[in-house]
């Protein structure tokens, strides 16, 4: 974090400062790390005491100070020998300080910054984007799928006075959650990828999903720039809500920043892009799946709304190897057969994206196995859309299925129902039992997809897999 006093950071959080004795001043400067976990803490780092819902920050205020933290910002004030800032809630005290911070270093006048969501796609994005921009000035992005109330803005606390790209990732628990993020952060450049059923059950709906994916660019201003998927209808209508400049990619329809000559296998996915000046230059772009070439031209409209050049855009998309761990990561090797693990979460349509990627770069007559898990946070559309996957695995030929957990157990029956096919679809209840099954149902040459919700755990199955046949 920028160097700032004790003072500085109370005012900034509302909070009230209470200091261990008169040897430290309010004017004391912090300039350390912040943190939620104790375990991260480092000597003149900032603890944030969260409550959780397993267990309370507060507690783990010992070994933070053991550690080396200069402030602790808490709840309620601790028998502890360090500076520490008391606040109503400690959620919104780290987004006030996040939100001071970057005012702070927007100020200098060179920091850019820009936000992105969307159903699908959202972290892979902000990957290709930290993977651009750091080609052309330091960058600060979110780490791993760091995207709500308290990752967000962590990450925008990872800024110093040299920083001239912050990319945030915002994902939403519900109506209202992006605009207090946008509130927080005030971005530049304000990105919606695609409007999906992922969340649809916590949502209420997709009008609820799509209200609160808009809120991306109802909060942009007239100085602004909303970049949006031409593919999607739902994103589309969204530059009727904004007053920023509004910039359209996509490979159909109204887009300035296009993909043409898609093509797609095992190596990745080969694509003609145009930039809205009309220069064009063919990609190599080898993370795996189609569908990501959406999120590549969404780097690629941001980067080329801010100023960079095409010739930088290219040379960083095409060095770029996977989205992100468990998301397409292609494991195995050994005996030609592929892993390919996608299971870090899994909506009705990165499903369908991946089975559809499965199907294509299979090659012919090798033999494609799908692991199936369940699609949480669908709510009433629970069952129908796990039905869906479950045919659409018959319809595409998938030689075999195996549908892993409970949850997902409709999947199982719907491939039945569809192909009334002879052990081509298998169900087990646990990973473990997965597991065994496929050590007898994988041969060489196999394409094997590991795909689910993450709270489904079968990312785990698809790093055991690919430890099988490295």
């Amino acid at each position: 974090m920028i160097a700032l006093s004790l003072q500085s950071i109370a005012e900034a959080v509302s909070g009230t400062l209470h200091l261990p004795d008169d040897s430290t001043p309010a004017q004391t400067v912090v300039s350390g790390s912040v943190h939620t976990d104790s375990r991260d803490v480092t000597s003149g780092s900032i603890f944030v005491a969260k409550p959780g819902a397993v267990t309370d920050g507060h507690l783990f205020a010992p070994s933070a100070v053991e550690r080396g933290a200069a402030l602790l910002i808490v709840e309620r004030v601790l028998d502890l020998p360090v500076p520490q800032i008391v606040v109503r809630d400690v959620v919104t005290a780290l987004g006030a300080l996040a939100s001071r911070v970057v005012s702070l270093v927007r100020s200098d006048g060179k920091l850019k910054i820009v936000a992105v969501t969307g159903s699908n796609g959202k972290t892979t994005t902000k990957n290709l984007l930290r993977e651009i921009f750091t080609r052309v000035g330091p960058t600060v992005a979110a780490r791993g799928s760091f995207n709500n109330q308290v990752g967000a803005p962590m990450t925008m606390l990872e800024v110093t006075r040299d920083t001239e790209y912050l990319v945030v990732e915002m994902g939403a628990s519900g109506v209202g959650s992006i605009a207090r993020l946008i509130d927080l952060v005030r971005p530049d450049i304000g990105i919606v990828l695609t409007v999906g059923l992922a969340h649809a059950g916590v949502f209420g709906g997709l009008d609820a999903t799509v209200r609160t994916k808009s809120e991306m660019v109802t909060g942009l201003r007239e100085t602004d720039v909303a970049v949006l998927n031409a593919d999607d209808p739902r994103v589309a209508g969204m530059s009727a809500a904004t007053r920023a400049r509004v910039v359209f990619f996509g490979e159909y329809g109204d887009a300035v920043v296009r993909a043409a000559g898609v093509r797609t296998s095992r190596a990745g996915t080969t694509f003609d892009l145009s930039l809205a000046s009309g220069e064009s230059s063919p990609v190599s772009f080898r993370v795996l799946g189609e569908h990501h070439v959406t999120n590549a031209l969404a780097a690629a409209a941001t980067a080329d709304a801010i100023g960079v050049p095409l010739a930088t855009i290219v040379a960083a998309l095409e060095s770029v190897e996977r989205a992100e761990r468990w998301r397409m990561e292609v494991l195995g090797g050994r005996d030609g057969v592929t892993i390919i693990n996608d299971a870090y979460n899994a909506s009705p349509d990165s499903m369908i994206a991946a089975l559809k990627t499965l199907a294509q770069i299979a090659e012919p007559g090798a033999r494609t196995i799908a692991v199936l898990g369940e699609m949480a946070e669908l709510g009433a559309l629970t069952g129908e859309e796990h039905d869906r996957v479950g045919l659409l695995a018959v319809r595409l030929n998938i030689s075999q299925v195996v549908v892993v957990g409970r949850e997902a157990r409709r999947m199982h029956i719907s491939t039945i129902n569809e192909g009334s096919w002879d052990g081509e679809s298998a169900y087990v209840d646990t990973a473990d039992e997965a597991f065994i099954l496929l050590q007898t149902l994988i041969q060489p040459g196999d394409t094997v997809l590991v795909k689910s919700s993450n709270s489904a755990g079968l990312r785990f199955l698809g790093d055991r897999l690919g430890d099988l046949f490295s």
